[in-house]
């Protein structure tokens, strides 16, 4: 299978374990002296029309990428997300 960069940006990310869909392939880290691709990093959503910058990036192992498909790639990591509910509230100043 010959691919380029170009046709690997345009597939969506999409994690097998929860279902979520975490964005669209934005990097590839690899070991240049051997040719071997280390991680596919998937850059973080954007916050408030990109203004603010993005969210924290996805560092997805090489290991951890099961398929590629025509416009997706399946991946099997367990991403810890941060629960709402449990973070502390500020009382809000009327």
């Amino acid at each position: 299978m010959i691919e380029r960069f170009s046709c690997l940006r345009r597939k969506e990310v999409i994690n097998i374990c929860d279902g979520s869909r975490l964005g669209y392939a934005g990097d590839l880290e690899l070991k240049l002296p051997e040719g071997e691709a280390k991680a596919l990093i998937v850059y973080g959503p954007c916050r408030f029309f990109g203004l603010f910058g993005r969210g924290e990036d996805y560092y997805v192992p090489w290991e951890c990428i099961r398929r590629f498909g025509d416009d997706v790639v399946l991946i099997d990591k367990p991403f810890q997300r941060r629960d709402e509910r449990e973070m502390p509230r500020r009382p809000r100043k009327w």
